[in-house]
């Protein structure tokens, strides 16, 4: 089916007819796979029983027996981590870790300039630490590929232990020579779920610390709370990484919001306050679009260092200090970020890379912020649904991220193409790169060519995938707060949406907004004797609004939701498409 502006697909399509016989909230979970009841009970009822014994992680009780006696021989020890939330709150979750049992300790966290040094493990700086009198290093959110900073560590004397959660190297390829790598996807990993992020990673090895410092699995109850006072720091790793927010992580995403606002850590609570969130219900999207976007932005605009500073070791008015420079930085990172997007829209554009021949956008610009080209890739990726790939060009080197959409690896395509590049690294969804500039024609292309090998036309369209059929007298409050149980929302936990296969426009479309860019429809049942309206908002459809006329026959797309506004609650819908009568 194709709408207004997606084309329409079930996430099962042959069981539609069966899944129509069924209570709406149920057939949401079984339009998800979610049927036999051992799974639906831990994904409606999680439980902290649900997370995996660390110790079937690859490389991890080695880590944690390696830390434990660092601390207990009163080593000089360095979190190594990485510039995003995911590394920012990985540092945080070890750095807290040691400190809860040796406050004393000598640990300090490293985290590389983003413009200065890139991403990962770098030889200068395990160098430059080692001569600070380091003894150990721990990375965190980074170092899977790093086979020649490991061997460094090695030649100096310098114990290294990597945790990580990005693609492996190729199947050919070599694993650090490290004294421990802990990754869950290693080759011959038992570890029941390979998705977590950095954060959720340190998590497990904090937990694996715990219970060798213990000596014992049943760890006594302070590191009992330090443990579940981490977890709104995963949390935030995991819902700002993308990671899927199934299995161990909808756990962790569950239990660190539910906990987030109650949190003691001065740094967390001093983010929290400044968003103006001490109120709210912090659910996912509210990590997403207003707490992550401020912890990346000292590192996409500054150096992160400051938000790591925040998190650990930093006073409450320090604290409170930091959060306010986040607050600017973010703005600052919006007004560069929407230049950097529109500049390159107009570039691609005048390229040919928004048709169908030509299925990746593959840019560079010596004017461009490094730090925001990730962000930049992602906005460009929603536009035209296809991979992004923004470098900026500084001399002999271009250096960025890449973006691409769910039925591409962007990771693949970059190893197929490496032959142009100098280095890279990521996963499926998003990756970073660096090549020499006189490379760069020669890498557009082979990068458009393997794109249009592995993308067809039709997957360029945007797609909305529908969990079922539904009607607006569905719709009551017992059955979208259901829906909304189905939280935290997120990669692979979307929130659910409905097709409403006979709404009737009951009034003419309202534009609101700046220069009217939304739209307000009110909808009723097909029925006419049926008087019940539905509220929907059609976020960025101003432009269709002529579109659509009073008594119009609709199939639409909606995601349900309640609101609550000036003390009055309501169901409404976010309208997600409409598909016309003569479609």
């Amino acid at each position: 089916m194709q709408g207004l502006t997606r084309r329409w697909v079930f996430r099962d399509p042959a069981a539609t007819a069966e899944l129509d016989r069924m209570p709406l909230p149920k057939r949401i979970l079984h339009a998800r796979g979610l049927r036999d009841p051992d799974v639906l009970r831990q994904f409606c009822e999680p439980k902290l029983t649900d997370l995996y014994d660390p110790e079937l992680m690859p490389g991890l009780e080695m880590a944690a027996t390696r830390l434990v006696a660092a601390v207990r021989r009163g080593e000089s020890i360095a979190i190594y981590g990485d510039y995003d939330v995911d590394g920012i709150t990985a540092s945080a979750i070890v750095y807290h870790t040691v400190k809860a049992v040796a406050p004393e300790s000598d640990i300090r966290i490293y985290i590389p300039h983003r413009i200065d040094e890139g991403y990962g493990l770098n030889s200068d700086a395990l160098r430059h630490l080692h001569a600070g009198g380091v003894d150990l290093i721990i990375s965190v959110d980074c170092g899977i590929t790093a086979i020649e900073p490991a061997r460094v560590a090695r030649s100096i004397g310098l114990d290294l232990i990597i945790t990580d959660h990005h693609n492996l190297p190729a199947s050919d390829g070599a694993i650090p020579e490290a004294m421990a790598v802990v990754h869950p996807r290693l080759p011959g990993s038992q570890y029941p779920f390979g998705e977590l992020c950095g954060a959720g990673i340190a998590f497990k090895l904090a937990w694996g610390f715990a219970t060798i410092w213990s000596g014992s699995r049943r760890v006594g109850s302070s590191l009992q709370q330090l443990l579940l006072n981490l977890l709104p720091l995963a949390a935030l790793g995991t819902i700002a990484d993308m990671v899927p927010l199934v299995d161990e992580n909808r756990t962790i995403a569950t239990f660190g919001l539910r906990w987030i606002r109650q949190t003691p850590l001065v740094g967390l609570r001093a983010l929290i306050e400044e968003a103006n969130l001490m109120d709210a219900d912090i659910d996912s999207e509210k990590v997403g679009f207003i707490l992550a976007p401020r912890l990346n932005a000292c590192g996409r605009m500054g150096h992160a260092a400051e938000a790591v500073d925040m998190l650990t070791a930093a006073s409450p008015s320090k604290a409170r200090a930091i959060a306010g420079r986040l607050t600017a930085l973010n703005r600052e990172r919006q007004q560069t970020e929407r230049s950097i997007v529109e500049h390159a829209a107009l570039l691609a554009t005048d390229a040919g890379m928004t048709k169908d021949d030509r299925r990746a956008i593959v840019l560079a610009h010596e004017s461009w912020h490094t730090g925001v080209l990730g962000v930049a890739c992602t906005r460009l990726c929603e536009r035209f649904s296809r991979p992004v790939v923004l470098l900026k060009r500084q001399g002999d080197l271009c250096k960025g991220s890449a973006r691409s959409i769910k039925e591409y690896s962007i990771y693949d395509a970059l190893r197929a193409c490496s032959g142009c590049l100098q280095s890279f690294g990521g996963h499926d969804a998003a990756a970073g790169l660096s090549l020499a500039t006189t490379d760069f024609p020669a890498f557009v292309e082979a990068l458009i060519a393997h794109a249009n090998a592995h993308l067809s036309p039709r997957q360029l369209t945007p797609t909305a995938y529908i969990d079922c059929n539904a009607t607006i007298d569905e719709l009551d409050f017992d059955s979208v707060r259901q829906i909304g149980a189905l939280a935290p929302f997120g990669r692979d936990n979307p929130r659910p949406t409905l097709r409403l296969p006979d709404a009737t426009l009951a009034d003419s479309p309202r534009t609101v907004g700046a220069q009217g860019r939304h739209l307000i429809m009110n909808l009723r049942s097909g029925e006419p004797a049926r008087r019940r309206w539905l509220r929907s908002v059609w976020f960025n459809a101003g432009a269709l609004a002529a579109t659509l006329v009073p008594g119009m026959q609709l199939e639409v797309l909606i995601e349900p939701k309640i609101n609550t506004y000036k003390g009055r609650t309501s169901i409404e819908a976010e309208l997600r498409d409409v598909k016309l009568p003569d479609q």
